[in-house]
């Protein structure tokens, strides 16, 4: 190999199971240190607050972009990652290794927050306060409005660069701040499914597995019309 093929090749593209290990890593972050918060918080009688829960969670998302983004994209999320393949910018082919990466990230923490806290009934699960239905539509609306913010401030399928942590963990912690009491705010088919298969509370597990990839792939037409002006 020559030096210009060196430098042509330089510096290598991840391999796709470092992206796994990483969006395995980063969806075990959140889930377990969101998911946590919420049972240290119902043990504690509430030192945690609402207001600590939806910050747990923008916070370590928003961690876990600075940590994984360069190496898998930080997607973290089925929903994200539907939405970033039905965008164009992610290969399809990998759809199924990052959603079996994060949903096996997922519940491990859910695992681990079952060992340390045996007593937690629902292990920080998403169930929704009101109807089903209001809980659906919900979830839709709040995935949308976090894919939209996500397709906007990622370059590719990556959720990089100086401000996009802030700006995706901001989303989801001021989200999660308002519609949390309502239906979870999940946004996240993962972070709803670790929980639910590990406590065994899968009654609505359906709303938090449909509804955020609903979300997302209605966001990626309507960022296509909002900023239809790059790409002429």
């Amino acid at each position: 190999m020559s030096m210009n093929d060196k430098a042509e090749t330089s510096p290598a593209a991840p391999l796709l199971s470092q992206c796994l290990v990483a969006e395995f890593c980063g969806t075990f972050g959140l889930v377990f240190i969101g998911t946590g918060a919420l049972v240290v918080n119902e043990m504690t009688g509430g030192d945690i607050t609402h207001v600590g829960v939806s910050l747990s969670f923008g916070l370590t998302v928003l961690a876990m972009i600075y940590s994984f983004g360069d190496v898998s994209g930080a997607h973290i999320n089925p929903a994200v990652t539907v939405g970033f393949w039905a965008s164009g910018r992610f290969d399809g082919r990998h759809v199924p290794g990052y959603i079996a990466a994060q949903c096996a990230g997922a519940l491990m923490a859910s695992g681990t927050v079952r060992l340390l806290f045996p007593a937690a009934p629902s292990l920080g699960g998403t169930v929704p306060s009101g109807s089903s239905s209001q809980a659906f539509v919900l979830e839709i609306i709040l995935t949308l409005i976090l894919m939209l913010v996500i397709l906007s401030v990622s370059f590719d399928a990556k959720e990089t660069g100086l401000l996009a942590g802030v700006a995706i963990g901001a989303v989801i912690a001021f989200e999660a701040l308002f519609a949390g009491p309502v239906s979870g705010a999940s946004m996240n088919p993962a972070r709803s499914l670790g929980p639910a298969i590990i406590a065994g509370k899968i009654h609505s597990l359906w709303v938090y597995l449909v509804a955020p990839v609903l979300g997302a792939l209605l966001a990626t037409p309507l960022y296509g019309v909002i900023h239809r002006y790059n790409s002429e």
